[in-house]
């Protein structure tokens, strides 16, 4: 169950504070953040306040986390379907941000001399793709990485300096997991 992401997520929604949702719920800043980013549970009664605060009850948050999803499958037919934006790529994720927790995960789609940023905000993150179908090249800082179908490379994220390239006659398919 992941609470603290769902308590962000609706404060947020509602164009609140941490300051000001801890303030109504009788706790403090920090600890409100120490609960939204799931390093610690609120008590019943604390949860009940901070549902308040939000404007919202407990029992509603309660319902969302548990009809949160466990498991998603991504059917090989559905990488075919893809309408592919001006952006020549489309990112198919597992999960919703409020569901991940340690790792993110999706399949790329990248067209043909397209390419895919690194994702914004992170920091000292590992990061996995493996190419499914055609081929990519991985931007890693000064290196150039080509990887065609059934390669796999495991690294370190670069954010400043990387990108992934699609180096195919046609579309490439491409499964990516990286950490939070």
């Amino acid at each position: 169950m992941n609470l603290g992401a769902l308590l962000r997520q609706k404060r947020k929604e509602r164009k609140q504070t941490l300051k000001v949702v801890a303030e109504k719920a009788g706790i403090s800043e920090g600890f409100l953040s120490q609960i939204e980013n799931d390093v610690n549970s609120p008590s019943v009664d604390t949860l009940v306040n901070i549902c308040s605060a939000i404007g919202m009850e407990a029992g509603d948050l309660l319902n969302q986390a548990r009809k949160q999803e466990k498991l998603v499958v991504v059917r090989r037919d559905d990488w075919d379907d893809a309408d592919i934006p001006a952006s020549g790529f489309v990112t198919r994720r597992f999960f919703p941000p409020e569901n991940r927790r340690v790792i993110d995960s999706s399949v790329l789609l990248i067209e043909k001399d397209r390419s895919i940023p690194v994702r914004k905000n992170i920091k000292n993150s590992q990061e996995v793709l493996c190419v499914l179908r055609g081929s990519v090249e991985l931007i890693h800082g000064d290196e150039r990485i080509r990887l065609s179908e059934g390669d796999a490379v495991h690294y370190w994220s670069v954010p400043e300096k990387q990108s992934v390239t699609g180096r195919s006659k046609g579309r490439a398919t491409v499964l990516w997991v990286g950490t939070l």
